[in-house]
C-alpha cells in the first residue's frame, strides 16, 4: 500500500466556458475547490499544456493541473507534468467523473484501465502503465438500458447538473476535500477507506 504522498493531483475536463460546471468536467470542479481552500490560483503553463496551482512550500509542495488538452489528450499535459516536476508514478493522481458510478458516489483506486474513460485510456497511453492513483466521481447514467444510454451519453455527460444534483455535488466535493486530509495525515488506507464509504446518492 502506497502511502498517498501525492504532488500531482490532476483533474479533468474540457477548457472552455460552455464546458464549466458539465459532468464531465467534475474533475476540474473538484480541483479548482481545492485551490480555492488552499488560496491557491491557477496559470496557464505552455509547456505543460494546462493551467497549473502550486499548494506548499519546498519538500510539501504540490502541483494541481486542469489540462487544456481536452479530454481525449489529458495524457500529454499529465506526462508532461510527471517529466518536468520529476516525480513518480505514486505521486500521481488523478481526478476523472465517472458514467457507471451513482452521483454521490466516490471511487479511489490504487490502479487499473480506463473503464471506457477517454481520459484515463490518454493517460494511460501517455505513461505506459495503469499503476497510478485515480478518483472517481459519480455522474450517474443517463438510462439503465443499453441502447437509450447510448444514445444519451454525450449530451448528459456534457450536459449540466440539475439543481437537485448541485447539492449533492457540494457534498460530495467537501467529503473529497475531507478524504485528501485524511491521505495527508494517516496514508492512503484510511483515506480510500473514508471515501469509498460514502453513501450520499440520489
Amino acid at each position: 500500500m502506497r502511502s498517498g504522498d501525492f504532488r500531482l493531483i490532476a483533474g479533468l475536463g474540457n477548457p472552455g466556458s460552455k464546458f464549466t460546471r458539465t459532468r464531465h468536467n467534475i474533475g476540474f470542479t473538484t480541483i479548482e475547490n481545492i485551490a480555492k481552500k488552499e488560496c491557491a490560483s491557477f496559470t496557464m503553463n505552455k509547456k505543460l499544456f494546462g493551467q497549473i496551482a502550486n499548494i506548499g512550500i519546498g519538500q510539501d509542495k504540490k502541483r494541481l493541473l486542469m489540462p487544456n488538452t481536452f479530454m481525449n489528450k489529458s495524457g500529454q499535459s499529465v506526462q508532461a507534468a510527471m517529466q518536468w516536476f520529476g516525480l513518480e508514478i505514486n505521486q500521481l493522481l488523478v481526478i476523472v467523473d465517472d458514467i457507471d458510478l451513482p452521483l454521490g458516489k466516490i471511487r479511489l483506486r490504487e490502479k487499473g484501465g480506463s473503464g471506457g474513460h477517454n481520459g484515463l485510456k490518454n493517460i494511460i497511453q501517455h505513461l505506459g502503465r495503469e499503476d497510478f492513483c485515480r478518483l472517481k466521481i459519480g455522474i450517474g447514467a443517463p438510462s439503465a438500458k443499453s441502447e437509450e444510454r447510448k444514445q444519451k451519453t454525450i449530451p448528459h455527460v456534457l450536459g449540466k447538473f440539475e439543481s437537485n444534483e448541485e447539492k449533492i455535488l457540494e457534498e460530495v466535493i467537501k467529503k473529497i476535500l475531507e478524504g485528501l486530509e485524511m491521505i495527508e495525515s494517516f496514508g492512503l488506507t484510511k483515506g480510500i477507506t473514508y471515501l469509498n464509504s460514502n453513501e450520499r446518492s440520489i
